[in-house]
């Protein structure tokens, strides 16, 4: 299942490509989603940077059915590749768990500020609900971006 999701900060791309390098604004990130916990790591790398985001998230409010695979918390470790400010890839795994998702980001000037694009390919591998359980992840990740944005939002605007 692929999901595309894109929204703009009032900002230039320099500054929220700044925003998201910054481990404090992940840890903020991770503390408005209600992570149990998550380990961040962000590291240089050319003009770029790597991220490693290893974090426990709660499964409160998910249907039974997915609860059975992931049980009261999921493991899951995102890594951001950013090759420079214009974007970079994404790989969301849960070890243990029958789910994959990459896919890119990118950063594009826009009139409005900044337009962050995030283009994802989720896909579970359960026989007969793996298709229900693309629909689930890929509602959790539209839910924690916007998250994302309403945080990235207030941090540009100077609340940090």
């Amino acid at each position: 299942m692929k999901l595309r999701h894109e929204f703009t900060y009032a900002a230039p791309p320099a500054d929220v490509f700044a925003m998201l390098a910054d481990p404090a604004f992940r840890e903020k990130v991770s503390a408005a989603q209600d992570v149990v916990s998550a380990d961040i790591t962000v590291t240089p790398a050319g003009e770029g940077f790597e991220l490693v985001n290893d974090q426990v998230q709660k499964t409160e409010g998910l249907p039974s059915i997915a609860k059975k695979f992931t049980g009261d918390t999921t493991h899951a470790i995102v890594t951001e590749k950013w090759a420079d400010q214009r974007g970079g890839s994404v790989d969301i795994s849960s070890p243990g768990k029958p789910t994959a998702i990459t896919g890119t980001v990118a950063l594009l000037e826009s009139a409005e500020g900044t337009s962050e694009v995030v283009e994802l390919e989720v896909k579970v591998k359960v026989p007969l609900i793996g298709g229900k359980l693309e629909a689930l992840l890929v509602d959790t990740i539209k839910g924690n971006l916007e998250i994302e944005q309403t945080v990235g939002d207030a941090w540009l605007a100077g609340e940090r």
